[in-house]
């Protein structure tokens, strides 16, 4: 389900759907990391540090007004390479960066997301073949070129999403998911799990998300960029 969303105003208050937020990924305040934060992140080589710092430093700017917290004060747990979490009962939260981008998700329910830049170079039939299963391919028999680059590029980013939703890997679980391309319907060959889902292209960025009431989603700006 492709849907063509702008920016809302910003955002105050705990909201009751899932709500994304997409920006640079650099910007947000880094003084308000925690000390285990900012010992993950020396551990990590430069470029990785930066990602990881800058990224949760978004994540506790963008979650403080909707909790009712400063930004130090957000009880998040986010170790490298791990998906981040909340407290219990205070909701669920996704994140994806890729390049100098950053896309989050906050739902009261679990909920994944991924980014990648809309014009991202895709040998577009060679992962079509290598990763997706026969019945998506059938669907995407005849495009070639840049008709099948999107295409390809709209179920990758909407998979990862999905297996993020679940909190599975990605080895075990992209082939096991099929995307109809007609209907934006997403479903788990395994298991028959169909997700609300929505996916769209927004200034230069292909985006996802997943989860229940996902379809009815806001995009936001991060708030550095106000």
């Amino acid at each position: 389900m492709s849907l063509g969303i702008g920016w809302d105003a910003p955002l105050t208050g705990a909201p009751q759907q899932p709500q994304l937020w997409l920006g640079p990924l650099r910007g947000a305040d880094l003084s308000s990391l925690s000390a285990l934060e900012r010992d993950w992140g020396d551990g990590l080589p430069e470029g990785q540090r930066q990602r990881y710092w800058h990224s949760r430093a978004a994540l506790r700017q963008q979650l403080a007004p909707v909790l009712g917290l400063g930004p130090a004060h957000v009880p998040l747990h986010s170790p490298p390479g791990r998906p981040p979490r909340l407290a219990e009962g205070l909701g669920w939260i996704s994140l994806s960066h890729s390049g100098e981008g950053l896309l989050i998700g906050y739902s009261p329910r679990p909920i994944g997301v991924d980014l990648e830049p809309a014009g991202r170079p895709l040998a577009a039939a060679g992962l079509m073949r290598r990763f997706y299963p026969v019945a998506e391919q059938a669907r995407l028999q005849g495009l070639a070129g840049e008709d099948l680059r999107q295409e390809v590029l709209t179920s990758w980013v909407l998979k990862e999403a999905a297996i993020k939703w679940r909190q599975r890997s990605l080895a075990a679980e992209l082939s096991q998911w099929c995307y109809d391309h007609a209907s934006g319907g997403l479903q788990h060959l395994g298991d028959g799990v169909q997700p609300d889902c929505c996916s769209a292209v927004h200034a230069g960025w292909r985006w996802a998300a997943v989860g229940a009431g996902c379809s009815r989603s806001n995009l936001h700006r991060l708030l550095s960029l106000r």
